[in-house]
């Protein structure tokens, strides 16, 4: 996006709601994978050590942003262009009360889990890939599962994941002038299927009730086994709405403070036993982003770093995001690294003891 400073224009139309939104622009992933995105956006808690909490065993009925959902009466829905079963993102959507809709070929849900499941069907596809089907087909799909629900009079959330950005780097032809098979390529298409998908969106009597929420699960190049790159987990966000008062938050944010945060604007009252705070209610000393990857968590507190291992290894940075250097604190800030430990190993416990269950 322009806003970060890329000059080639590969996304226009979000440059141009960006302006016309909530944009927050010092926000940070939780993880390297697209399953942490989810499980921070979902369960709106830190990512636990080990493996993601959407890819373990009796991960149904926890206390998640479906659970707030319920009690508003809303209906459910998780859209994917591929095969849900990947990653095992339909078990987990499903054991939340999610209506699953994805290509499905033939894996079924597991047994405990009673859900709808809905197909994308063949004639819905015009064009696909390893991954699964284009942007414009599923949010396409997005649009009519929408429109079902209005006429029903029920108030609906839609978790849509778009899959065309990823290897081949794919996309239909006569769509956007650029070259087949690179990364730019598809992010101009996914933000061209953005704009197509907004834009239809304001033909229908739903639009201007609708938040759209859109947000990266994770970045390019940010995979690592020890050392945190803290530049690499820095993403965008943005709320659009036609009646939202347009504005920029800096403040210090992770995924885990979206989704309250968008509870915040709906002006939601509701019981919660999420990590996730409304970014625009912190409070200079509140603001935290905690990221972690497969052996390392962190969080990142003003410009301090503090970084645990599974090594029992306690490191402490001064971080310039401007040089994105690290000079190592010569000795810790105690209160910081307890309120490292204190967010990791309470998840950790909560989801280990059966305690994140609703």
């Amino acid at each position: 996006m322009q806003a970060f400073g890329n000059t080639n224009n590969l996304t226009p139309y979000l440059d141009k709601i960006s302006n016309q939104s909530v944009f927050f622009t010092n926000l940070y992933a939780t993880g390297t994978r697209t399953i942490r995105g989810m499980e921070a956006l979902t369960l709106s808690v830190p990512p636990t050590p080990g493996n993601s909490i959407v890819r373990r065993p009796n991960n149904s009925n926890l206390y998640s942003i479906a659970s707030v959902f319920k009690q508003k009466n809303y209906a459910l829905n998780f859209i994917y262009g591929g095969d849900g079963y990947f990653d095992n993102m339909n078990t987990f959507f499903g054991g939340q009360g999610f209506t699953i809709i994805d290509r499905n070929r033939g894996n079924p849900l597991s047994d405990d889990i009673k859900t709808k499941r809905i197909n994308i069907e063949d004639n819905e596809v015009t064009f696909e890939n390893a991954w699964g089907i284009c942007d414009e087909n599923l949010f396409k799909k997005t649009i009519a599962v929408a429109d079902i629900n209005n006429k029903n009079h029920k108030p609906f959330f839609d978790f849509i994941m778009t899959t065309s950005n990823h290897k081949p780097y794919s996309f239909p032809i006569n769509t956007i002038p650029f070259s087949q098979g690179k990364r730019e390529s598809v992010v101009r298409y996914t933000d061209y299927a953005i704009q197509k998908f907004i834009e239809e969106a304001k033909t229908k009597p739903w639009f201007k009730n609708t938040f759209f929420v859109i947000i990266a699960d994770h970045c390019a190049s940010s995979a690592g086994k020890w050392e945190l790159n803290i530049d690499k987990h820095h993403i965008p966000a943005l709320i659009y709405n036609s009646n939202i008062m347009p504005s920029k938050v800096s403040k210090l944010a992770s995924q885990i403070d979206i989704m309250p945060t968008l509870f915040g604007y709906l002006n939601w009252s509701y019981t919660t036993s999420l990590y996730g705070k409304d970014i625009c209610l912190l409070s200079p000393n509140e603001e935290r982003a905690l990221i972690g990857n497969y052996r390392t968590l962190g969080m990142l507190r003003n410009n301090s770093f503090t970084e645990i291992n599974d090594r029992k290894q306690c490191n402490q940075y001064l971080w310039n995001p401007t040089t994105n250097q690290r000079i190592v604190e010569k000795k810790i800030n105690v209160k910081n690294k307890n309120l490292t430990i204190a967010y990791y190993q309470t998840a950790s416990e909560r989801f280990k003891n059966g305690t994140m269950k609703e």
